[in-house]
């Protein structure tokens, strides 16, 4: 079972799947960009060619399907990130139509969506706060701005309601134990709906 997080900077998915792999068995937990090489590259500056960008993610999206993701489809697979974050901040660069992402990312997945998406909502007043207590160098993306990362949110979200996958939207201004609980209550019911299914 796939399952992406999916979320702008420091709305707590990453947390949450850290928490989660300790609770679930057999648990792969992934990551997007998933290359180190290509994660430096991508989120060290601002491309200029959005294309140029654009395309560099889905090839490590592509690798990281083939290499990852495909192997374990029979085991619960935890991913920081994934298709919806490149189609949310291809949309705020204002290049793309969302039905020329979709089918980009179909490539890249080889025809396979995740099973299941869980949407972290954040607000510009906890995303100011949060990034200003992590006082760390901000990357590429982050230099970009606040609004900027709130209008990638907006398009994560307006895609979701248009893909036909099944999602969860979380509160990521809520506690950690709150999100945590939601989100493996969430998980469980996945599981025992799997295991239905395959029975």
């Amino acid at each position: 079972m796939y399952i992406i997080f999916e979320g702008i900077d420091t709305c707590g998915k990453t947390t949450q799947i850290e928490l989660l792999a300790t609770e679930f068995k057999d648990v792969i937990v992934t990551k997007e960009p998933n290359s180190t090489i290509l994660r430096e590259i991508l989120l060290s500056s601002s491309f200029k060619s959005k294309r140029g960008e654009l395309l560099l993610f889905l090839a490590d999206r592509a690798e990281h399907y083939k290499r990852v993701i495909e192997p374990n489809r029979d085991k619960l697979v935890l991913s920081d990130r994934g298709f919806l974050s490149g189609i949310g901040y291809a949309l705020a660069n204002g290049d793309f139509e969302f039905d020329y992402l979709v089918e980009l990312n179909k490539l890249a997945l080889y025809n396979n969506f995740p099973d299941f998406i869980i949407f972290f909502k954040t607000n510009i007043e906890t995303l100011k706060n949060r990034m200003e207590a992590e006082d760390k160098k901000a990357d590429g993306i982050e230099l970009r701005g606040l609004e900027y990362l709130i209008k990638v949110q907006d398009n994560m979200e307006k895609s979701l309601k248009k893909l036909d996958i099944p999602y969860l939207t979380i509160d990521a201004t809520k506690e950690i134990e709150t999100i945590y609980i939601e989100i493996s209550n969430q998980i469980y019911k996945l599981i025992n709906q799997y295991i239905s299914n395959i029975s």
